[in-house]
């Protein structure tokens, strides 16, 4: 196959410019001007980007055990239509991904279903719980590329210590959910629009102690610490300050906590950092803006963007949650599920951040695909020739209004129901093969 004439952006390889990509036998053959071959699929992409296929670190794919929220196939089928070729999922599944025997269920069901590549993060402690560690050289035999107890904080101190202490000799990141749960049982961010609404609140600081508390380990340890999506700014200069000292850390930050703030709950649909059109008011304290951690203030969302300009975060996920509307709708603002959906919406959502010259298109990029390519030793996330032919092609000015039956997901929990966004995967590749295509 050859794609003509396509904005090629690879910052793996600082590519901003109009090239032609031969993808041959599942690799980049070759990148620039190039003369269709005889047999040659030829695909005009003219005033399209090509990129480097995205790369999700934190997604609730739910199976097995939760199929009415999500499936493998649909938020595997989510993620190829967000432009995304690989993903890494969580392990709060049913039974939880702790040992060998459910990652070795996992690897068939996806060979079976799974439309992208997907990578499993093992749990950290035996079903979650906190009370015994993994065997972590077993699950990272097996395949996992990453220990989380994500949905629950390792309470345990010493067993996040024996976590890191494997880190160090697995050369696999324990992924982190900062959450004091003694802090916890509210359903937003503590502030004055909780105040102002009466509900039961969650603390900045239950993320920013627990933050803290895992990066003296690290730094005891020398293990790799990944902090899953930071919210706060606090939490984002502690990760700082580590880093100073050469704490071996990394952290994400997710879409929807750069362009959502708390006053979301109370109704407002404007995007904080950029320049957009607002949705329509919506309703007071919609569960869909229910999310964990919480959506915090604006100036929460300035600095970590900033973070993220600085090197602070190194890279965006999304923490794609999907649940069943009764999960959400069929109850009040304080009994609804956490979580919100992400993966076909995080590169629209981050295109916001291009148009107000907050990043670059390379930046989004960078955040998206080739940092984690780079942390997790893919071998992905670049247009070079010679790498697997993990590509996204989109049109960064098609503009698309959210609606459930315009989403591959199973779920529709998000508060961008109904607003109009910009940008879209139009055909996503995996190894060379479509999996998605949008005209």
């Amino acid at each position: 196959m050859l794609l003509r004439v396509g904005r090629a952006v690879d910052p793996s390889s600082a590519l901003d410019r109009v090239a032609d990509i031969r993808i041959h036998e599942g690799v980049i053959a070759a990148v620039g001007s190039l003369v269709p071959e005889a047999g040659e699929r030829v695909v005009d992409v003219t005033g399209l980007v090509v990129a480097p296929g995205l790369i999700d670190v934190h997604v609730h794919l739910r199976e097995p055990g939760q199929e009415w929220k999500e499936t493998i196939g649909s938020g595997t089928a989510a993620a190829a239509a967000g432009g995304f070729t690989t993903v890494f999922c969580m392990p709060n599944t049913v039974p939880a991904l702790d040992s060998v025997v459910a990652l070795e269920e996992l690897r068939r069901r996806t060979e079976r279903d799974a439309m992208v590549r997907v990578r499993p993060i093992a749990a950290i402690s035996e079903e979650r719980r906190g009370r015994g560690p993994v065997d972590f050289d077993g699950l990272a035999a097996a395949g996992a590329v990453g220990f989380s107890d994500d949905g629950e904080t390792t309470r345990h101190s010493g067993i996040m210590r024996v976590a890191l202490e494997a880190s160090c000799a697995l050369n696999l990141p324990v992924m982190v959910h900062c959450e004091d749960p003694s802090l916890t049982g509210g359903a937003m961010h503590e502030g004055v629009t909780a105040r102002r609404l009466g509900v039961r609140a969650i603390p900045a600081a239950a993320e920013e102690i627990v933050i803290a508390r895992d990066l003296a380990l690290a730094a005891i340890t020398e293990g790799w610490l990944h902090i899953c999506h930071v919210s706060t700014g606090i939490g984002a200069d502690l990760i700082a300050a580590a880093k100073r000292h050469g704490v071996r850390v990394t952290a994400e930050v997710m879409p929807h906590h750069l362009l959502m703030t708390d006053d979301w709950v109370a109704g407002c649909r404007r995007l904080a950092n950029v320049n957009e059109p607002a949705g329509r008011s919506d309703a007071v304290a919609d569960p869909d803006t229910k999310v964990n951690p919480p959506l915090r203030t604006p100036g929460d969302s300035r600095r970590l963007l900033k973070g993220l300009k600085q090197g602070t975060i190194d890279i965006l996920a999304t923490d794609h949650a999907p649940h069943g509307r009764p999960e959400k709708q069929g109850h009040t603002f304080s009994t609804a599920a956490f979580g919100l959906i992400g993966s076909e919406l995080a590169l629209p959502l981050m295109l916001t951040l291009v148009r107000a010259g907050e990043l670059t298109l390379s930046d989004v990029i960078n955040y998206l695909s080739v940092v984690p390519a780079q942390l997790w030793r893919l071998g992905t996330g670049t247009l070079k020739p010679g790498a697997a032919a993990d590509i996204v092609v989109f049109d960064p000015d098609e503009t698309w209004h959210v609606k459930p039956e315009l989403l591959a997901s199973r779920a529709a929990n998000t508060p961008l129901m109904e607003m109009e966004l910009r940008g879209r995967a139009k055909m996503t590749f995996v190894g060379g093969d479509e999996r998605y295509r949008a005209w």
